[in-house]
């Protein structure tokens, strides 16, 4: 499922990266490595989706969000 499809405050794992390899990289060296669990946090109408991810928060633009390829976590 896209990261853009959570719901806020919902833990993830990141299953993979959709984009090109410059973007994959990027992203991982921000922390985003398969595997990682992380949550949405805050979403705006027309702006960035921020994560929380290891103790950091990410501002991810819509775009970039949607080719993250997460898996909610029950709780």
């Amino acid at each position: 499922m896209a990261l853009t499809k959570v719901s806020m405050g919902n833990h993830v794992v990141l299953n993979t990266i959709n984009g090109s390899d410059k973007l994959k990289r990027k992203l991982r060296d921000m922390g985003l490595t398969d595997g990682v669990q992380f949550k949405p946090v805050l979403r705006t109408k027309n702006g960035p989706m921020v994560v929380e991810i290891r103790g950091t928060r990410l501002a991810l633009s819509d775009q970039v969000a949607s080719l993250l390829d997460v898996t909610p976590i029950q709780a």
